[in-house]
């Protein structure tokens, strides 16, 4: 050192001086403000600094409204099952006493010790970092009070624009006599408690986990209330810097900053210096149990589902005004979503439609099953999973639901339409024994078909119609279960257009104008295997629509309902009238198309074939759930094309039928639930009702004729006496019935019963011969 650089030991030089000057100035300026409580503005802070906290003061209101924190939503299944949820930030508010004392006496220890003895300013601690940060430069850091750190995260929190968030950061002293000011207001309109609940919530402790209790759930899958003293120790370390401690990507330095806090928590008579040693050669390695939080719906178990439910419910008004308010009510209100999905069931449909349709074929599988009665949706699947990665088959469109829902147009439903002429047809009297004759081919002309307006008025071309199911006179039976088009087309001619679109409508499918021709009937609107579930459950609810129902229930962040969801649901036609639907459709199941897909309860159903085979359908249902499963051919631009010669599902498909493509997806995912469903079967369409029912003759043999005339007319039949027979039955009760009885009958029919003589007869036929009888034989 130089002469020159020499001072005289034991005296300060003039400006060190002037710098411990100015500290003290300050001190005693920063002091004079806190004895008058921050109650009127100020001057006398050195430079420009101190005008503009001046003048900030004054602007200051005198204290800060204390917003709802945000919380995330979850939404859960039928039986209470987590299946996703939905936030902006992380986090799920705590009541105090539902944070572990342990972590209450850790984060007060290392953030502020004498959080319960002092006011909003820890004068001492706020002295020291004063004069600490002025001889390192200036620095703003330390001396915070919780209720100053919870300001400051409230004005972060809160702020709306860049510059609200800048100014809650800032480094500044004016920063500092802000935060302290409303610090001031919180301490006197709020207790302590309150406030320490508020900052445990609000604060971020790193990896997206903001408040306490989503670090606990996030870093030991465990809840507030039950962290003990090394997890709270953790916790309380990470508030100071959450991405430098973060112990999944920095453990070492988080173990340093944990073993700190329980330094500090020792020298605090918290716990013995023995313990603290003990817990601090514990690696904090050990001590995690990552549980992650997915946020949306494409992590989720049901992600379509899901999807459907957040677009449901952003329709309704109870969440706000308008979507946006709705969509920052559903990601930060803390919801709870009771929904109608069962994951036994979700899990079946997803396992079906993965099986019949891979990801990347040139085709789309899609399922959904709905409760008949209720219309709640049990499932929702389809073959390209949610996401953006186009190559690898990936999608956010949403095949199985409405548009308005999830954005995709539906696909053509074919022959499933036909039920809506079919219960139009049952409905208006037409006998179900009735037969047409149903050519190959046949034209029929536009005023044949009558609209709610009168003649149909199209181009005067007329439809040709053709079979692909053969020729043939067929009943509402057999034309139904062979889907037979020229019978169809002919039908609906004696039914007219009017009834069948109306009904079509009042079971959830909404046929447009322009496509309201007498082809209709084919399918040629678009629909979706939603759409399509729950209107054929109207047939199993005996006529009973309900409207598809996601959720059951919201409830708001402090758990109290925000709303219920009831079932929407309405009758559309007489229960005899699905009966007999439900008879004719069971028979598809018994020896139709859907025989080799039948399960081992009750079962009705119909397949659906479009033009040139671009979709296929079967829609079945049992008297608990009713399920529509859907192929449609889909290249990788998005264009529709057809089934035929493609390989789906690892199996090449020549020519495409809803029998064949799709109804084997709609066995498998049937067959999975069907232990889930109640032994229920369906009713019985009524011959008194219902002309042309089809009915086994019952066996009345040796009963009383009393007794079998009943049985005989409860079947829907006409019982006429035939007189006495000779016959081993006993005097006076049935001998036999003609038709015998297992015969099929139109309801109405006549079933003749003769009475038995007791008497043997001698030619040992039983009495069945012509002119056995000794009465009107």
């Amino acid at each position: 050192m130089s002469p020159r650089s020499k001072r005289p030991q034991g005296r300060p030089d003039a400006g060190r001086i002037a710098s411990h000057l100015a500290v003290m100035a300050a001190v005693a300026v920063v002091m004079g403000v806190l004895v008058a409580c921050l109650a009127i503005p100020f001057a006398g802070l050195v430079g420009v600094a101190a005008k503009d906290v001046s003048k900030g003061m004054v602007n200051l209101p005198e204290s800060l409204e204390a917003k709802d924190l945000s919380q995330k939503t979850r939404i859960y299944d039928v039986n209470g099952n987590l299946i996703a949820s939905l936030y902006d930030q992380n986090r799920i508010n705590v009541p105090l006493g539902s944070i572990s004392r342990p972590m209450v006496k850790a984060i007060v220890a290392i953030e502020d010790y004498r959080f319960y003895d002092h006011g909003a300013l820890d004068i001492r601690g706020t002295i020291r970092a004063f004069v600490t940060n002025q001889a390192n430069g200036g620095a703003v850091q330390g001396g915070s009070s919780i209720t100053q750190q919870m300001v400051k995260q409230t004005l972060l929190y809160q702020a709306e624009t860049e510059e609200e968030r800048a100014a809650a950061t800032e480094e500044t002293y004016a920063r500092k006599i802000r935060e302290l000011r409303y610090a001031v207001a919180f301490e006197k309109n709020h207790t302590k408690d309150w406030i320490l609940e508020r900052y445990l919530n609000i604060a971020y402790f790193g990896d997206g986990a903001f408040g306490v209790q989503s670090a606990a759930r996030h870093f030991f899958s465990k809840n507030a209330k039950d962290l003990n003293m090394l997890e709270a120790a953790t916790l309380a370390g990470l508030v100071k810097n959450p991405v430098g401690y973060d112990p999944i990507d920095n453990p070492e330095r988080a173990e340093a900053r944990r073993n700190v806090v329980l330094e500090r928590m020792a020298q605090l008579g918290i716990l013995t210096e023995k313990k603290a040693e003990r817990l601090k050669g514990r690696p904090i390695e050990e001590t995690l149990k990552i549980e992650t939080s997915p946020n949306g719906c494409q992590q989720s178990r049901a992600p379509f589902f899901c999807d459907y439910v957040v677009n449901w419910l952003l329709k309704d008004p109870v969440l706000g005004d308008t979507p946006k308010e709705r969509r920052r009510t559903l990601n930060n209100g803390g919801l709870t979503i009771n929904t109608t999905i069962d994951l036994g069931m979700q899990k079946a449909a997803d396992d079906a439609v993965a099986d019949g349709v891979n990801q990347t074929d040139q085709a789309i599988g899609g399922m959904a099953m709905v409760e008949p009665g209720t219309g709640d949706v049990r499932a929702l699947a389809q073959s390209r999973p949610m996401g953006k990665n186009k190559k690898a088959g990936e999608t956010y469109l949403n095949y199985t639901v409405p548009k308005k829902y999830g954005d995709a147009n539906g696909f053509q439903a074919g022959s499933t339409f036909k039920l809506f002429v079919l219960a139009s047809a049952i409905n208006q009297g037409i006998p179900l024994s009735t037969s047409i004759n149903s050519p190959q081919q046949i034209h029929l002309d536009d005023d044949e078909f009558e609209t709610c307006d009168g003649p149909y008025a199209g181009d005067g071309m007329g439809w040709d119609v053709a079979n692909s199911t053969g020729a043939g006179t067929f009943n509402l039976y057999t034309g139904t279960q062979d889907s037979v088009n020229t019978f169809f087309a002919q039908l609906e001619t004696q039914t007219g257009m009017c009834e069948p679109l109306e009904l079509a409508k009042a079971m959830g499918v909404n046929v447009p104008p322009a496509q309201q021709v007498p082809s209709w009937i084919l399918g040629v609107s678009d629909s979706n295997p939603l759409e399509m579930a729950q209107a054929y459950a109207t047939f199993a609810a005996r006529g009973l629509h309900c409207d598809p129902r996601p959720v059951t229930q919201v409830l708001d962040s402090s758990g109290q309902p925000l709303k219920d969801f009831s079932s929407q649901c309405e009758q559309v036609m007489p229960g005899a009238t699905a009966d007999a639907v439900n008879d004719i459709l069971r028979g598809v199941m018994e020896g139709g198309f859907g025989a080799p897909l039948a399960i081992d309860k009750p079962s009705a159903g119909k397949t659906g074939t479009t033009n040139s085979n671009m979709a296929v359908w079967f829609v079945g249902y049992t008297p608990e759930l009713a399920t529509a499963s859907m192929v449609a051919g889909a290249n990788e631009f998005g264009e529709w094309v057809t089934l035929n010669g493609q390989t789906v599902g690892g199996s090449y498909i020549s020519s495409a039928f809803g029998s064949t493509v799709a109804g084997p997806i709609w066995g498998q995912a049937m067959a999975a639930v069907s232990p889930m469903l109640d032994d229920t079967d369906f009713q019985a369409p009524p011959g008194d009702e219902i002309a042309g029912v089809l009915t086994t003759v019952p066996d009345v043999t040796s009963q009383t004729v009393e007794a079998a005339v009943q049985q005989i007319e409860a079947a829907g039949f006409v019982a006429a006496d035939g007189g006495q027979v000779d016959s081993e039955v006993a005097a006076g009760s049935v001998a036999y019935t003609s038709p015998e009885a297992g015969t099929q009958l139109s309801s109405g029919d006549t079933v003749t019963y003769y009475s038995s003589t007791g008497t043997v007869p001698k030619s040992g036929n039983g009495g069945k011969g012509k002119g056995r009888g000794k009465g009107r034989g």
